[in-house]
This record gives C-alpha cells, sequence and structure tokens, in this order.
C-alpha cells in the first residue's frame, strides 16, 4: 500500500527531527514533490535537504520552486537566500530583506527561522553561507 502524500511527508519530517541524515531522506521529499508539484512546504524541506547534502545546485531550483509557490514564507526566501550564496547567484539582498520584513511583521516567524538556522548550523557546524545569511537576517 502506497503512503498519502501528507503521510509520507509527515514521516519524513519526524525521521529528519529525529536526527536522520539528509541523503537518506532526500528521496522521501523527492517523492513528496513529485506526487504533490504544488506544495511548497516539501520543495522548502527538499532544498533545505540538498543544501545539507552540498547538492547547491538542486538546492538552488527546488528553493526557486518553493518561493514560487509560496512567496511569503520566510524559509522559503531563506533557503533561496543559501542556495544562491552557494552558487554564486546575484540578487540575494532582496530576499534577505523580505525575510526581515515577514519576520519583523510576525514574531513567530523570527523564532521559526532562528530555530531552523540553529538546527542547520548544529547538522552542519561549517555552513559558511547560512551563518552569513543569519547575520544579515539578524544583523548580528
Amino acid at each position: 500500500m502506497t503512503q498519502t502524500v501528507e503521510s509520507l511527508f509527515d514521516t519524513g519530517l519526524e525521521r529528519y527531527k529525529a536526527g536522520e541524515a539528509a541523503d537518506a531522506l532526500i528521496p522521501v521529499f523527492k517523492e513528496v514533490c513529485d506526487r504533490a508539484p504544488k506544495t511548497g512546504s516539501a520543495w522548502i524541506c527538499l532544498a533545505w535537504l540538498y543544501m545539507l547534502d552540498n547538492q547547491s545546485n538542486l538546492a538552488y531550483k527546488a528553493a526557486q520552486k518553493a518561493v514560487k509557490l509560496n512567496p511569503q514564507d520566510p524559509q522559503a526566501r531563506v533557503n533561496l537566500a543559501v542556495a544562491m550564496l552557494e552558487t554564486s547567484q546575484k540578487g540575494i539582498r532582496q530576499h534577505v530583506d523580505f525575510v526581515k520584513q515577514l519576520i519583523f511583521v510576525n514574531p513567530e516567524w523570527r523564532d521559526e527561522i532562528q530555530n531552523s538556522i540553529e538546527d542547520g548550523l548544529s547538522r552542519k557546524p561549517d555552513w559558511q553561507s547560512l551563518a552569513k545569511v543569519k547575520s544579515w537576517i539578524f544583523e548580528e
């Protein structure tokens, strides 16, 4: 029996939270994206996992799709900014500035982004582009 897209997504998220490696989870989220291509949250997760797995070009494409599907999601914008930095793209500032506006308007998003960045840095301590985007967003 095949899992529903929702249960596949939820299972993948639980496995991530339990500390499972990005390379093991990429196929799960890729399947969710293939089966439900208009699900922005799945593309956000896939982009994040690709970056954790040092697949910057794939991360960039997934992050672009996530922002296109859900332009008001601050995590989608963070992912895109980091992926752009890692693939030497231009135009990063507009995404960082937009994230700053979003987290100013919604303090819950600020906490979510901070937690997400801390999680990323704990999983990949030498993640310089994420650290740079963090310093730009929170102006440390």
